[in-house]
C-alpha cells in the first residue's frame, strides 16, 4: 500500500496529548478534586512524567518497527494478546466517545444558551465528515494549535481564588491515603490520564508518517513534550474542582456541572472560560478516538485502514468510525449523567491499562522487531515502574472495597 510519507513536526505529539485532556478526563479530575480537595495534586504533578515517557515509548516503537502498537502486539505476541488489547481500547473508548460528545455539546449549550442535544448530531457529523474527506490530514497543526486554549483552565483555577497554600502543602507533602475517596480517585486519574488510545494514536501517527530511524530522538521528544504541554492543565482542572465543587459541596454529574459550577462561585466569565476549553477538548479529542477504533479493528483484521485513503479504498476503516460515532451519539443523547458512568469508567480503564501497557513494553523490548534497537534500559525501568504503579492502584481499590464493603 503507497502512502505518503509525512515530515516530522511539532504537531503529532501535541494532537496526541491533547486527546489525552478529553472531556472526560476533564470531568473525572474534576471530580476527583469535588470529592478529594487538594488531596490528590501531588498524583497529578507525577502523571506528567509517567505519560510522557509511555508516550516516548510508543514512539519509539512505531518510529522503529514502523508499525502501530497494534500491529506490533499482533507481531509479536499473536493472535489472542492483539484481541485482548484491541477489546481493552474499544470498550473503553466507545463510552469515552459518548460522553466527550456529550460534553462537546454541553459546552456550546454553555456559551449559546440553546439546548445541548441540538449539538450533539452535528459534531458527530463534523468529527466523521472531517475524517472521511482527509480534512484532519490538512487541519492536524489547527488541532495542534487549540493546544492553547487549555490556558483557559488555568485561568479558571485562578479565578476561583483556592488557597494556594494548601495547593503547594499538597504537592510538596503528599497525602496518602486508603480511604474509598483517595483510593478509588487514584485509579481514575491513573486510568483517565493513560487511557490506552492515548498512546495507540501515537503510535499511529508516526507509523503513518514513516518515521525514519535517524528520526527517532525527534520523535520520542515530541511525543514527550507534547504531552507534557498538553497535560500540564491537570492540575489546574484539579484545582478548579476543589476550589468550587470540592468546598461547596456541589455534585458534579456531567461535564457541563463542572463549568456551571463555577457560576455562582467564581463569576459567568469563569464558566464560559471553563466552557471554551470543554469545547476545545472535545474538538480535538473525538475525531482521534473515533479514528484509533477505526484502526484498531481493521488492523486486528489485518484489513486497509489509513485517513489518507479514501472510504472506498478502506470501508471497513470508515464503517468502523463511522459505527463508533453514531453509537456514541445514542449514548451522549441518553438522559444519563454520563460523568458519573465515566468515572467508573476510567476506574476500569484503569483495571485495563498494566494490561495494555505491559504489551506495549514486551514489543518495544523486542529485539527483532525493533530491528536491534529496543528501548534503552533505563526507559525501559521507568516503564515498568508505571506498570506496577497503575497495577498497585488497582489492588488496592479492591482491597479497599472488600475493607469497606463498597460495590465497585
Amino acid at each position: 500500500m503507497q502512502q505518503r510519507r509525512f515530515t516530522l513536526g511539532f504537531g503529532p505529539g501535541l494532537v496526541s496529548g491533547a486527546s489525552a485532556n478529553d472531556p472526560t478526563t476533564v470531568g473525572s479530575i474534576a471530580v476527583v478534586g469535588a470529592a478529594t480537595g487538594y488531596g490528590l495534586a501531588w498524583l497529578v504533578v507525577l502523571l506528567l512524567p509517567m505519560l510522557a515517557v509511555v508516550q516516548a515509548i510508543a514512539a519509539s516503537v512505531a518510529a522503529v518497527s514502523g508499525m502501530s502498537l497494534q500491529q506490533a502486539i499482533t507481531r509479536t505476541c499473536g493472535r489472542a494478546p492483539a484481541l485482548l488489547s484491541a477489546a481493552a481500547i474499544v470498550v473503553i473508548s466507545l463510552f469515552t466517545l459518548g460522553a466527550d460528545l456529550q460534553a462537546g455539546a454541553q459546552a456550546l449549550a454553555l456559551l449559546c444558551g440553546l439546548p445541548y442535544y441540538l449539538f450533539v448530531v452535528p459534531i458527530a457529523a463534523a468529527a466523521y465528515w472531517v475524517l472521511a474527506t482527509k480534512s484532519y490530514l490538512r487541519i492536524e497543526r489547527v488541532l495542534a494549535s487549540l493546544t492553547l486554549i487549555f490556558l483557559c483552565y488555568v485561568a479558571s483555577a485562578i479565578l476561583a481564588r483556592p488557597d494556594w497554600g494548601d495547593v503547594l502543602r499538597s504537592i510538596v507533602l503528599p497525602h496518602f491515603s486508603l480511604a474509598p475517596a483517595y483510593a478509588v480517585g487514584a485509579l481514575a486519574l491513573l486510568g483517565t490520564t493513560l487511557t490506552s488510545y492515548v498512546y495507540f494514536w501515537e503510535s499511529i501517527e508516526i507509523a503513518e508518517r514513516r518515521t525514519a530511524g535517524s528520526e527517532l530522538r525527534a520523535a520520542r521528544s515530541d511525543a514527550a513534550i507534547g504531552m507534557l504541554v498538553a497535560g500540564s492543565s491537570f492540575l489546574f482542572i484539579l484545582i478548579a474542582g476543589a476550589a468550587t465543587s470540592g468546598i461547596h459541596h456541589v455534585t458534579i454529574q456531567t461535564a457541563g456541572d463542572a463549568a456551571s459550577a463555577l457560576r455562582p462561585l467564581a463569576g459567568a466569565w469563569d464558566q464560559r472560560l471553563f466552557g471554551i476549553g470543554l469545547f476545545a477538548s472535545a474538538a480535538i479529542a473525538i475525531p482521534v478516538i473515533a479514528a484509533t477504533n477505526g484502526y484498531v479493528v481493521a488492523q486486528l483484521l489485518e484489513l486497509p485502514a489509513s485517513l489518507t485513503l479514501s472510504p472506498a479504498q478502506a470501508p471497513a476503516f470508515y464503517r468502523v468510525i463511522f459505527l463508533s460515532l453514531a453509537f456514541a451519539g445514542v449514548l451522549a443523547l441518553l438522559p444519563i449523567p454520563m460523568i458519573s458512568l465515566l468515572y467508573w469508567v476510567s476506574v476500569a480503564a484503569g483495571v485495563a491499562t498494566p494490561v495494555t501497557l505491559t504489551l506495549m513494553l514486551i514489543v518495544a523490548q523486542n529485539r527483532e522487531l525493533m530491528r536491534g534497537r529496543p528501548i534503552s534500559l533505563p526507559l525501559a525501568c521507568a516503564g515498568w515502574t508505571i506498570v506496577a504503579i497503575v497495577t498497585f492502584s488497582a489492588v488496592s481499590v479492591f482491597f479497599v472495597a472488600l475493607r469497606s464493603g463498597i460495590h465497585l
